[in-house]
């Protein structure tokens, strides 16, 4: 497909995914802004911070635990399950239940084993039965407006949570870090928006290389889950599979792997995200682990993320890959939004017994 061809964008793109991965650095900062100011009640002396949540609402969590790591005063515990791990229920615990919808069953099943023990809790959602649990129980209720896809209101949930991280002293005051990532994010969104031709557009030439290709994106620090942002949004957005690593963990294992099966070899693209925030080994790493593949085969990349600041590069990446998986799914000419094969697996999920 002409990734030039406006018109065809239209065509597939029928609820406007183009117009949420356009609209992501004020979203962002809306998030920031709201996470000031929403209601929290009495909350003190967490050791531990649990967040519970699946599919678009966890990759916010994930991308907090990365990015405050360094500065954070307690742990942070991203649980995509059901119920949760005992060290989550002591009175010294947050959890954080976190469901776009408020109906996804296991959150509210997170969220229940919370309120039933000694926990601290808190709700962030746009509503749903988790809204109606915690007005039920108490509990403060972030409730936020957004009508799209849950992938799509990712900057809703990584930026209330760090401003409720923010609000309860567990990292030090962000302010400059969020405004130094939304600017960031808008100066590279004026070479990655749609009008901008192939010729000039990074987004749209890395979709056109992974088109017919297995895509492995490989991140470390507070990229890591950026890689695994890129996974989920080739998959739903674009309906293709792709895998992701991180290092220097894949240095220990996934590096054995690159000697079969050779005959696909060329039809791999490995990303590699790239930082100068990140430790400087990670960036050696990061280097030496591309030539490595390189010599056995492997196409091969580097997205350098934008920006001065380690927010900045995360957001800054995590823009370019939506961009990336927009365009991919025009050129496979399909609709970005539709996820049918989770709504199935969902209803086959509701109708069967337990």
């Amino acid at each position: 497909m002409n990734l030039n061809d406006l018109s065809r964008f239209k065509e597939l793109d029928r609820k406007d995914m183009l117009s949420e991965i356009d609209g992501l650095p004020d979203q962002l900062q809306s998030a920031w802004d709201l996470g000031r100011r929403l209601p929290l009640g009495e909350i003190s002396n967490i050791r531990l911070l649990v967040v519970a949540g699946m599919g678009g609402s966890a990759i916010g969590a994930d991308l907090l635990a990365a990015f405050i790591a360094p500065m954070a005063a307690v742990p942070v515990l991203v649980w995509r399950d059901y119920d949760l791990p005992a060290c989550a229920l002591d009175e010294q615990a947050l959890v954080v239940a976190s469901s776009h919808s408020g109906n996804t069953e296991e959150t509210l099943s997170a969220f229940e084993a919370a309120v039933e023990s000694a926990a601290q809790a808190v709700a962030i959602t746009t509503g749903g039965e988790l809204a109606r649990q915690a007005e039920k129980w108490g509990v403060p209720l972030w409730q936020f407006s957004h009508a799209g896809q849950p992938r799509a209101a990712v900057g809703y949930s990584f930026g209330l949570l760090l401003g409720l991280v923010n609000r309860l002293g567990l990292v030090p005051d962000l302010e400059g870090e969020v405004e130094a990532a939304v600017a960031a994010m808008r100066s590279q969104q004026q070479k990655l928006r749609a009008e901008v031709p192939v010729v000039e557009n990074p987004a749209k030439r890395m979709a056109g290389q992974l088109v017919g290709r297995w895509p492995a994106i490989i991140g470390s620090e507070h990229l890591a889950p950026v890689a695994r942002r890129w996974r989920t949004q080739i998959a739903e957005l674009a309906k293709a599979l792709a895998q992701f690593e991180s290092l220097p963990e894949a240095d220990h294992n996934m590096v054995a792997g690159v000697i079969h099966p050779e005959a696909l070899f060329g039809a791999s693209m490995v990303l590699f995200l790239q930082g100068d925030t990140l430790h400087p080994r990670n960036r050696l790493r990061t280097q030496v682990t591309r030539e490595v593949m390189m010599v056995e085969g492997f196409n091969t990349d580097i997205i350098q993320a934008q920006g001065e600041t380690r927010l900045a590069q995360q957001w800054t990446a995590l823009h370019f890959g939506d961009y990336t998986a927009y365009y991919l799914a025009m050129a496979y000419g399909v609709d970005p939004t539709p996820v049918e094969a989770i709504e199935d697996l969902k209803r086959r999920l509701r109708e069967a017994k337990t």
